[in-house]
């Protein structure tokens, strides 16, 4: 499944830095999904939505920091753990019970978004 960011985020920005995917947006911020990811051109979402992988996007909240699911891959492929959750000084990016994916399908997103 992917992380989300709960509502008990500080908005420190200590998770930003840390996702290999680009995956963190601050509170407001619009969002793309070739942002830090190796994506051109058309790209279907997890909803089947086709988007353009360069346009810009609302932002999935205004008021803390955000992960965009489509970009999560819970760092599978990378870390052994979400690195935002490992440095939250909170404890607030745990995962998205809306948003559940096997290991096997966050890491074919890892191959989809990392070319």
């Amino acid at each position: 499944m992917a992380i989300i960011i709960t509502e008990e985020c500080i908005n420190c920005g200590a998770c930003e830095p840390e996702c290999p995917n680009n995956a963190i947006y601050e509170a407001g911020a619009e969002w793309a999904l070739k942002d830090g990811t190796g994506v051109s051109g058309e790209y279907r979402l997890r909803n089947g939505d086709l988007i353009d992988s360069g346009s810009m996007n609302a932002p999935v909240s205004d008021e803390v920091y955000y992960i965009v699911p489509d970009k999560c891959t819970e760092c599978k492929g990378f870390h052994e753990e979400p690195q935002c959750a490992a440095v939250c000084p909170v404890d607030c990016c745990v995962p998205d019970p809306d948003v559940v994916e096997t290991e096997d399908e966050l890491l074919n997103k890892k191959q989809k978004l990392h070319l």
